[in-house]
């Protein structure tokens, strides 16, 4: 016999705990962090009770499979920005060449896709590469309003053009309208933040993808970031010095919402003492491509409340 609506029977919380989350056993489900990030896909073996441990000590593991299981999501941090005087169009100090982000919905999370500058008007508008999606141009309209990200070489900047022509001849290239107000957020080449999100890694540059479709051998926590690098901690000891590894993650800033996947150099390991310690891992990326470096500067950028100099390369 039926259940009454109001009697029917409550779904599993999806916040799991230690005893439930084999190791050694394939996982029959996926495991996300409380932000929606993924740290294990289903069929992925836990292989020891201290890589459990360690998933738990810096995680909030929930089953991804279930409803509610971003719930407890929390808010993003709203990007810092720099109070100051109105800029021009020279005060960013843009270069031909120069790598920018156009985003069609203003405001919104969607993709921003990359294109260069290749010149400048008289009047300040800008011409820029067609912006690309999936390998095509992207479908671009006069009068439409943009949103744009620009990489300078010393900062990065945030402002809205209209887009005044859509040109085929003699090549493709789209004309952008004077920006409007500009914001600016500071860079030096070598700042790093401090964070904490998770990173899938895999032991060497290339791996046998298993059965669910996951190459990584281990999860980690990225406690720091720069755009040339990042310190991982991982349960354990995942190489020696000039080694690569294969990392992947997701960036979410105001900006964008982008998963990374590339290989990274080890440049230098500090070895917890203790049964169970954690190591750090000295990390440097090999070429990212021009979306992920722009999701690089752009997640950095808008955190440098925290920002700390490398003293002596990367950590």
């Amino acid at each position: 016999m039926d259940q009454p609506a109001d009697q029917q029977f409550p779904l599993p919380s999806p916040a799991l705990t230690a005893d439930a989350v084999p190791v050694g056993t394939a996982l029959e489900w996926p495991i996300v962090n409380a932000d929606g990030s993924l740290l294990f896909a289903s069929g992925t073996v836990l292989a020891t009770v201290d890589e459990r441990a360690f998933l738990f000590a810096h995680f909030q593991p929930r089953r991804g499979d279930l409803p509610d299981a971003l719930a407890g999501q929390a808010d993003q941090p709203a990007p810092h920005t720099e109070a100051g005087s109105v800029l021009s169009l020279a005060d960013m100090h843009l270069e031909i060449g120069a790598l920018i982000g156009i985003r069609q919905r203003l405001g919104s999370g969607a993709p921003m896709h990359p294109c260069r500058i290749i010149g400048f008007a008289p009047n300040h508008s800008l011409f820029v590469t067609p912006p690309l999606q999936q390998g095509r141009m992207l479908d671009l309209s006069p009068g439409e309003n943009i949103e744009i990200v620009a990489i300078a070489s010393q900062a990065v900047f945030r402002f809205v053009c209209t887009i005044d022509a859509v040109c085929r001849s003699p090549f493709d290239y789209v004309v952008l309208s004077k920006p409007g107000p500009i914001r600016r957020l500071r860079e030096r080449k070598s700042i790093r933040v401090q964070t904490h999100f998770a990173v899938r890694f895999g032991i060497g540059e290339t791996g046998e993808t298993d059965k669910a479709g996951d190459t990584h051998d281990g999860l980690g926590v990225a406690k720091s970031l720069s755009a040339l690098g990042m310190s991982l901690m991982a349960p354990w000891s995942l190489g020696a010095v000039g080694e690569r590894l294969r990392v992947t993650f997701r960036l979410k800033s105001a900006e964008m919402d982008t998963e990374i996947q590339t290989t990274a150099v080890i440049r230098n390991v500090h070895t917890g003492s203790g049964p169970g310690a954690s190591s750090i891992h000295g990390l440097e990326f090999d070429q990212l491509e021009p979306v992920q470096q722009m999701a690089m500067k752009v997640f950095v950028f808008d955190r440098q409340e925290d920002v700390q100099q490398w003293s002596h390369g990367l950590k």
